[in-house]
C-alpha cells in the first residue's frame, strides 16, 4: 500500500508488473492483508489554517511546528500562466484586492497577473499578527514546505479552468532538487484525468483522487492513483476495506474535533487532513 512518506513492505508477497510510466503494485490475494499497517499521517489542510492564514508562508511553518507529516495546498494559475498558492478561484475572501483593485471585480485568480497579485495582503483578513503576508507562488512554497521538513499535499484546483497548469506545476517541481524525486510528495485532483500525466512524469511522486470513487471505479484508478481522498462525512468502515483491497490509501478530509478523528481512526483511514495539527497530535499521542 502506498503512503504519503516512504512504503515498507514487510512480510507480504508483492509482484510487479510493468506499466509505461512505472511499476504498479498488484492488489494481495483474497484473504491476504489488505493493510500494511503503519501510523496515521497528519497532514495539514492550507497549513494551520486554524491559526494562521491559509495558503500562506507562515501557515505552512506553523503546520510543521505543529507536528503535522505532510502540509497541504492549493495551486492556480495567472493571467500570464504563473503558479500560485491560493484556494478560491476569486482573492475576494483572503485578500484585500477590493480595495487595491476596485475595477477588477470579480477579481479571479485568472484575471490577475502575478505582479498584481503579490501586492495583495493576504494576511490582514486574519489578523494583524499577519499583516502583509503574500500569496506565495509555486516555487516559494516548494521551498519552504521542504526547509520545514514535512511532506506535500498539492492539490490541482480546477486544472480545466486554467490551460497548461498541470504541465507548468510538473515543470516546477522538476526544477527543485528536493520535490522532484521525491516520493514525499503527492499530487491530488478532483479531477482524475489530470492525475494521469503527473503519474507518468513524477516518477516518484504520488496521486490522489479526490472525492469519493465507487467501487467500481477504484479498479481503473488504482493504476495512476495511490490514495483516495474523501469527505470524512462520506466514510464508513465498509468504504475503507473496499479502498484498501485494491492497495490504495485512505485519507479523510477535513477533521478538526478529536472525537471524529478518533472515529476515523477506528475506521481504519490512513491518513487525516486538518486545520487544527496540534489537536490531532495530541489525539494521536493519547488515542
Amino acid at each position: 500500500m502506498h503512503r504519503l512518506g516512504a512504503v515498507i513492505l514487510a512480510s507480504a508477497l508483492v509482484l510487479v508488473l510493468p506499466v509505461p510510466a512505472r511499476a504498479a503494485v498488484v492488489p494481495p490475494a483474497a484473504g491476504a492483508p489488505a493493510r500494511l499497517g503503519g501510523p496515521v499521517v497528519s497532514i495539514a489542510h492550507r497549513g494551520a489554517s486554524a491559526y494562521a492564514p491559509e495558503n500562506t508562508l507562515a501557515s505552512f511553518r506553523l503546520a510543521a511546528r505543529m507536528g503535522a507529516d505532510v502540509t497541504e495546498l492549493d495551486v492556480q494559475q495567472t493571467r500570464d500562466h504563473k503558479l500560485v498558492v491560493v484556494h478560491d478561484e476569486t482573492l475576494k475572501r483572503t485578500t484585500n484586492v477590493e480595495k487595491v483593485y476596485p475595477k477588477l471585480k470579480p477579481w479571479r485568480v485568472k484575471d490577475l497577473t502575478l505582479k498584481q497579485i503579490k501586492k495583495l495582503d493576504a494576511g490582514s483578513w486574519f489578523g494583524r499578527t499577519y499583516k502583509g503576508e503574500r500569496i506565495p507562488t509555486l516555487a516559494q512554497a516548494l521551498r519552504t514546505v521542504a526547509d520545514s521538513g514535512t511532506g506535500m499535499l498539492l492539490e490541482l484546483k480546477r486544472p480545466d479552468l486554467y490551460p497548461g497548469m498541470t504541465d507548468r506545476v510538473i515543470a516546477t517541481i522538476k526544477t527543485d532538487p528536493r520535490w522532484r524525486d521525491s516520493d514525499r510528495l503527492t499530487v491530488q485532483s478532483f479531477s482524475w484525468r489530470y492525475l494521469k500525466p503527473v503519474h507518468e512524469r513524477l516518477r516518484s511522486a504520488r496521486t490522489a483522487a479526490l472525492g469519493k470513487p465507487r467501487a467500481d471505479q477504484l479498479f481503473g484508478l488504482r493504476w495512476y492513483a495511490d490514495a483516495v481522498h474523501p469527505d470524512h462525512r462520506t466514510v464508513t468502515p465498509e468504504y475503507a476495506r473496499e479502498v484498501h483491497s485494491q492497495w490504495m490509501d485512505l485519507y479523510a478530509y477535513t477533521i478538526n474535533d478529536r472525537a471524529t478523528m478518533r472515529r476515523m481512526i477506528s475506521y481504519g483511514v490512513d491518513g487525516i487532513v486538518t486545520n487544527r495539527p496540534d489537536v490531532l497530535a495530541r489525539t494521536l499521542r493519547r488515542g
